[in-house]
């Protein structure tokens, strides 16, 4: 049976929390945010909860819809056969969600995509990756100052109802100890040692080596959620939190970067970010560490590797001629960072779909390195855990083949009480270990702060 879908206006609020305020204690409740009114570039705010269905994949690829296995199911082929049964009519609309698929792909499901061993322990225990099926979206333009409700006419009244309610309060957020690292200084410094065997050696020419910090917590995600975003608001943050077996499991993701882009009439683009500088403590130094990046042939050359290695994997699934970089090493300003930003453009071939674009390039290239699969595997041999959702995405496709997805950085993990967060930069064969190491720490010590982590031990 196809439901039609109405779209109706709703009133317009800079701030898109105060909507999902009212919807995020509901199942399967998502906020994907722009970061406005405070961050620059990002557009439209989509939320929505109580889909039609879930569908979580496991570490070893098994697809569970609802609970139930779906057998002879690869993992992208499952989304997309849940994307399929969606069947709904709506009226011509340039807004980007129509219904369709909201969640996340956790950067360790690539080792059902590529040959990589496991060897990593487990960080959390969240799936490696969890979508809904929705059939309605709050969605707000912040370029035409607009906020619009995209549901049917049964559903539209039942989700005004949800809208109209009294925002849940929990306790506070709180660290109950401050962050600590799963590596000291020493043992980073062994694994960064490491990595320049391997490319003196020639198994690669790049690694992204990352660490993470953990901490306890009690009280509300949420609020731990808000004072991210005041701190750091940027254009591919999003919000997800679930109740699990061993206590509630959370994703609060303040990221910079677009991974993947694709149109509903085929066009693909990606956004890699390499290369990366604090902000300055006045103007002058600001505008120092900003030309010092655009300046540095080191973090120049390290954004072209990603970008070539980019055109090759969009180049799996888009049609033969259609690559295209309109934008190499672009400087772009963000509230902690500067950073090099590079665009690769293409358009999908014949009978491919947005999900075989992701699963063609899938983890994102920026935050593996290159050659793409034995960074991978060397990723995995060195660090001593996995990443979960950190360096995965965050996004949606529609039914229209409308598809934006984030790459998960800047990202904490919530699970069974703990909160982790991971720091990590691209390794070439003139790195120094003093840079790199504080690179990692940079990246997310305004995160902690902002969660009032007393030190960092």
């Amino acid at each position: 049976m196809t439901t039609r879908l109405e779209i109706t206006p709703l009133p317009y609020r800079p701030d898109p929390l105060d909507h999902f305020a009212a919807l995020r204690q509901r199942r399967g409740a998502v906020l994907l945010d722009s970061g406005r009114p405070v961050a620059p570039g990002g557009r439209y705010d989509i939320m929505s909860a109580e889909p039609l269905a879930l569908l979580e994949i496991d570490a070893s690829g098994q697809a569970c819809l609802d609970g139930e296995p779906m057998h002879d199911h690869a993992p992208f082929a499952a989304q997309q056969a849940l994307l399929d049964s969606l069947e709904l009519t709506a009226p011509t609309s340039e807004l980007p969600f129509l219904g369709g698929l909201i969640g996340y792909w956790g950067y360790d499901l690539g080792r059902n995509l590529e040959p990589v061993a496991g060897l990593a322990a487990p960080a959390a225990r969240l799936p490696a990756s969890r979508v809904g099926l929705y059939d309605w979206a709050l969605i707000q333009d912040h370029r035409r100052r607009e906020s619009w409700l995209v549901a049917s006419a049964p559903r539209r009244d039942e989700v005004q109802g949800w809208l109209a309610a009294a925002p849940a309060t929990g306790e506070p957020f709180e660290l109950l100890a401050p962050f600590t690292g799963e590596l000291d200084r020493a043992g980073y410094a062994r694994r960064f040692a490491a990595v320049q065997t391997y490319i003196h050696a020639g198994d690669c020419y790049q690694i992204n080596l990352a660490q993470r910090f953990s901490a306890p917590y009690s009280g509300d995600l949420w609020d731990a959620y808000r004072r991210l975003r005041h701190a750091t608001p940027t254009p591919f943050a999003g919000y997800l939190a679930w109740p699990a077996e061993q206590g509630e499991q959370a994703i609060l993701s303040l990221s910079p970067e677009r991974f993947l882009h694709c149109r509903p009439d085929g066009r693909v683009e990606t956004r890699p970010i390499k290369g990366t500088r604090p902000r300055g403590t006045t103007p002058e130094a600001d505008r120092a560490l900003a030309e010092e990046l655009a300046a540095s042939l080191k973090d120049r050359a390290e954004n072209v590797m990603i970008v070539d290695l980019l055109r090759n994997d969009l180049g799996r699934v888009c049609r033969p001629g259609s690559m295209r970089v309109p934008q190499l090493c672009g400087l772009e300003s963000y509230a902690n960072v500067h950073h090099l930003v590079s665009v690769v453009t293409g358009e999908l071939g014949s009978g491919r779909t947005p999900l075989d674009l992701l699963a063609a390039a899938f983890p994102g290239g920026s935050i593996t390195g290159a050659p793409k699969v034995r960074a991978m595997q060397i990723i995995d041999e060195l660090e001593p855990s996995q990443r979960s959702v950190y360096c995965g995405s965050l996004g949606y496709v529609d039914v229209r083949g409308h598809m934006d997805t984030s790459i998960a950085i800047r990202t904490a993990v919530a699970d069974a009480g703990q909160l982790h967060l991971w720091g990590g930069g691209g390794l070439v064969a003139d790195s120094r270990l003093d840079e790199e190491y504080t690179e990692t720490l940079d990246k997310i010590r305004h995160l902690m702060a902002a969660l009032d982590a007393k030190a960092l031990e």
